[in-house]
């Protein structure tokens, strides 16, 4: 395993493609949007300058680590990676369509991972003919930061494939946890249905936003109160992760709560609009 494709230079993306260089990968990153790509590029840039800044590395390293990626425009650049790991937009159908295309320009040993935070492993990999080298490996944002990568097999994903996806994780310098396929797969399991219970309890009246937040943060240790992290997360994405799971369950204890429906439609999204249920500058 020496050279790896991210595919999706977006905030996810590129913080992939980093963590893959300082793992000593040969990194492409690759976007169909110039523009895209090019912010990507500077995103890492700017990371490892303030990295540099507070001496976590030097310069050579910095210089090392940037000179390790490569950004691209042309997918057939990705021919001979030994792996992918995808980072586009969170639905089921553009994922498809992307391994499928990659599957005719790939070489038969590269294996597919998506970052997807909660879609089905198994039906990405009915849309290739390698579905036992098909994988999720779900980051968690801001990627350099965070140390966790959940690793979830699909139906026919391979022990081999299984057993990669976690030397990768490690060579990433990312602790890793096993995660069997379901909604959601564990973490966003277990914190969808708590922020979407701390938004129905704001609408309900019965504390503030500030209030619901200083209590989780003091009372439960976490690092930031449940509703500054959906304006952190963005109100739409959270809605469509939480009506994921509610749809692919069933189960009404999960149903969204409708104050988050209102604030989307209000198009109040959070950090990234200005206002979501805090006001940014």
């Amino acid at each position: 395993m020496k050279s790896i494709a991210i595919v999706g230079a977006g905030i996810m993306g590129n913080g992939i493609a980093q963590v893959a260089a300082e793992g000593n990968y040969k990194v492409f990153l690759y976007d169909v949007n110039a523009e895209g790509l090019e912010k990507g590029i500077a995103r890492i840039e700017k990371t490892l300058s303030r990295n540099v800044e507070k001496k976590k590395i030097d310069q050579s390293q910095s210089d090392e680590i940037h000179g390790r990626i490569t950004p691209t425009g042309n997918i057939n650049d990705l021919k001979d990676v030994d792996l992918v790991i995808e980072a586009i937009i969170e639905q089921i159908e553009p994922k498809k369509s992307l391994l499928t295309e990659l599957d005719g320009i790939c070489k038969p040993s590269t294996i597919f991972a998506s970052n997807t935070s909660g879609l089905s492993i198994t039906e990405m990999a009915s849309a290739v003919r390698r579905s036992d080298k098909v994988i999720g490996m779900h980051f968690f944002n801001p990627v350099p930061v965070m140390q966790l990568v959940e690793i979830i097999r699909g139906e026919q994903t391979s022990d081999e494939t299984f057993e990669i996806a976690h030397q990768v994780a490690e060579r990433f310098n990312k602790t890793a946890i096993s995660v069997k396929e379901a909604p959601l797969f564990a973490v966003n399991r277990i914190l969808t249905p708590m922020i979407n219970e701390a938004i129905f309890v704001l609408s309900e009246g019965i504390a503030s936003a500030e209030d619901i937040d200083k209590g989780m943060m003091l009372g439960a240790s976490h690092p930031i109160g449940p509703l500054a992290l959906t304006d952190l997360i963005g109100l739409d994405t959270m809605l469509f992760v939480a009506e994921t799971l509610y749809n692919e369950t069933n189960d009404s204890k999960y149903r969204p709560a409708p104050l988050l429906k209102k604030y989307v439609r209000a198009g109040r999204l959070g950090r990234k609009s200005g206002q979501g249920f805090f006001t940014y500058d």
